[in-house]
């Protein structure tokens, strides 16, 4: 047992590991890591520029400052010189030199054979031998000795003054600037890597979520949705538009399942009907039963081929796939048309038409789509709208226009739609109990709610107290002048 729990933890470490490594290798590889790090680095090397300026300008402005004070010192001296003599000159120098910090201030005083008269430097540096304007140089016991910076004088009679400030406060302060400096670049290299790393682990823990999202739904769970955090970001933003997409997805799997289930249960019985029909013809020798036989099998081909024609159609009109056949017409023109055309068909039911469409709209859309539209709604009312004995047979058609909308309306006085209805009935297929033994395929609605969805309209169905009423109601921008009025 000890033996198989040992090599089960030699297996399992490499695998952790590997696993470890790999999470790193994805948090390094990340957009927002690599965007902070060049952010940081481009920030740094700013700072790095603007620092160095800053400490170059600082270290001119020290110089020009003890430069400024030499020169200051060198002519006092001089003044000394003017006005007392060498003597005085030498016991001004000498008390200088005996002034607290010593170290600050560096004087020396030759006569013209090379000899020091006062003074606290030991001798003349070599490094201003042949510079009169004076400059830095060093002094002191050790290898490398003291930094000073001094400004020489040349008095009558070969004396030689050397008038000089240690530099060693101004180089402390410069360390100290520049170890400032490197500290605040590590601290800020630090910070900004540390930064990155959050922000891509932040960005890496969103994104896993919506690639397991996705892997999920590909995988066949088509209701799974990716998670808000409520944070209201550009990543809530996205999985907000994803989750929408998803949804419509969904809706179309959905309604795609559902038409093809309709199909093969809707088409089964005319094809049935087909078959059998057609068998009896085969088996009757009779020349006039084969012509009737036909005649019918005809009739059902017919109506099986006018099914997938009108699913053909709602699915181009979906897809947005069909020519862009537009044209400018009278919309109340093509109204009367198709009321004339269902007239003989409502008289024959026993209905009246009621058109009260009367002023011109001009519209831009498809003339034949349009009309194939009101021609659907007008069929269904005389179909399914027939009203109860004693109640008044007519179907209403109207025609308005707003500033909004364009709205056209087909209303009957039957037994109405229980609003659940309303809400389905629309869909491919879907055809109402009581209306499941009268001619139909259940394409009607379909088609008519495609057509408007083309033009940029929807598809209303309303209580007309009593009966259903049903609207195409389309936007005012497929108006012309009077279709906006």
């Amino acid at each position: 047992m000890m033996a198989l729990s040992e090599q089960s933890t030699a297996l399992t470490a490499p695998a952790l590991s590997t696993e470890r490594s790999g999470a790193r290798t994805r948090l390094l590889a990340t957009s927002a890591f690599r965007i902070t790090a060049l952010v940081v680095a481009g920030f740094v090397t700013t700072a790095a520029i603007v620092v160095g300026i800053l400490f170059w300008q600082t270290n001119n402005l020290l110089t020009a400052q003890v430069l400024r004070n030499l020169s200051q010192d060198r002519a006092a001296l001089e003044d000394v010189w003017r006005a007392s003599g060498p003597q005085a000159l030498t016991a001004a120098v000498g008390a200088r030199s005996k002034a607290p910090e010593p170290g600050a201030s560096l004087l020396l005083l030759l006569d013209a054979a090379g000899v020091r008269l006062a003074g606290n430097l030991e001798r003349w540096p070599a490094e201003l031998a042949d510079k009169p304007q004076g400059g830095t140089f060093t002094y002191g016991a050790g290898p490398s000795g003291q930094s000073a910076v001094g400004i020489p004088a040349m008095l009558p009679g070969g004396i030689r003054l050397l008038v000089a400030r240690d530099l060693a406060d101004q180089s402390r302060l410069i360390d100290r600037i520049r170890q400032l400096f490197l500290i605040g670049f590590g601290l800020l290299s630090l910070t900004g890597l540390a930064g990155g790393l959050f922000a891509s682990r932040l960005m890496l823990a969103r994104v896993t979520q919506i690639t397991d999202t996705g892997r999920t739904i590909i995988a066949g769970d088509l209701s799974r949705r990716i998670p808000l955090s409520g944070a209201d970001d550009e990543f809530d933003d996205l999985a907000a538009n994803l989750n929408s997409m998803l949804d419509r997805i969904e809706q179309l799997v959905s309604a795609m399942r559902e038409v093809s289930d309709n199909i093969a249960h809707d088409l089964k019985t005319p094809l049935s009907r087909l078959r059998s029909r057609a068998e009896a013809a085969m088996r009757n020798a009779d020349d006039l039963a084969h012509a009737e036989g036909l005649a019918r099998v005809i009739e059902d081909a017919d109506a099986i081929i006018q099914t997938f024609n009108a699913l053909l159609l709602i699915a181009r009109l979906e897809a947005g796939a069909v020519e862009n056949s537009a044209e400018t017409f009278d919309l109340t023109t093509l109204m009367h048309d198709v009321v004339e055309l269902y007239e003989p068909v409502a008289d024959e039911a026993g209905l009246r038409l009621n058109n009260v469409a009367g002023r011109p709209v001009l519209v831009r859309a498809n003339r034949q789509l349009i009309g194939q539209a009101i021609a659907n709604l007008i069929d269904n009312a005389i179909k399914y709208g027939a009203p109860p004995a004693g109640r008044d047979a007519e179907i209403s058609i109207a025609l308005d226009a707003d500033e909004k909308e364009i709205r056209i309306s087909v209303g009957d006085r039957g037994h109405g739609m229980a609003p659940d209805d309303r809400a389905r009935v629309a869909k491919r297929f879907v055809r109402l109990d009581q209306s499941r033994t009268r001619p139909g395929t259940g394409l009607g609605l379909s088609l008519v709610a495609a057509v408007a969805h083309l033009h940029g309209g929807r598809l209303v169905m309303e209580d007309n107290a009593p009966g259903l009423r049903i609207l195409i109601a389309l936007p005012a921008s497929i108006g012309g002048q009077e279709g906006a009025r």
